[in-house]
């Protein structure tokens, strides 16, 4: 068949129509022949193709979509890091506080023991203090008293003079 129709299109003597109908019928042909043994091949490459390219844009898809909860949750993560952060500055503020003044408490009441302390040992140095005056001055008053009266008095009277003497002399000082 292919060989009438190119002697026929011989024997025609180059015409216009003659040239359009080999040229459709050729193409016609080649079609055909596209068709029966190259058509699916191409069909298939290009489902192939296609299916690639859809798996491609879901796998993208996807991808971003799992960048996007990550990139979420480090936010998160990072917010809860900065509270936590927050938190623990806060806590160590307010424990530095209570410490300071914990020990600002405890160095007072320290400092208000030993001021009483003090206080207390100064009274009982001045008892002491007075009581062996007291002593010394009965003593010397007693060897005085002795001495000027030349008269043997008991040590028991004498005494007893001499604490009276020594009160009203206490509180005449203390009055001062």
């Amino acid at each position: 068949m292919l060989n009438q129709l190119v002697l026929s299109v011989a024997e025609v003597h180059n015409t216009t129509i003659s040239s359009i109908v080999v040229v459709s019928g050729s193409f016609l042909i080649l079609l055909a022949l596209l068709k029966k043994y190259a058509w699916n091949a191409v069909v298939g490459m290009m489902d192939k193709r296609e299916g690639k390219i859809a798996s491609d844009i879901d796998t993208a898809e996807q991808s971003r979509e799992k960048a996007q909860k990550l990139a979420e949750e480090r936010q998160t993560q990072l917010n809860s890091s900065r509270a936590q952060a927050t938190d623990i500055i806060r806590n160590a503020k307010s424990t530095g506080e209570s410490s300071r003044q914990q020990l600002i408490a405890d160095g007072q009441t320290q400092v208000s023991k030993m001021r009483e302390k003090a206080q207390s040992d100064i009274l009982n140095e001045r008892e002491n203090a007075m009581e062996s005056v007291k002593d010394d001055v009965a003593d010397l008053s007693l060897e005085i008293a002795k001495k000027i009266l030349q008269e043997e008095l008991s040590e028991q009277t004498h005494r007893a003079l001499i604490d009276q003497y020594i009160e009203s002399m206490g509180s005449d000082h203390e009055t001062r």
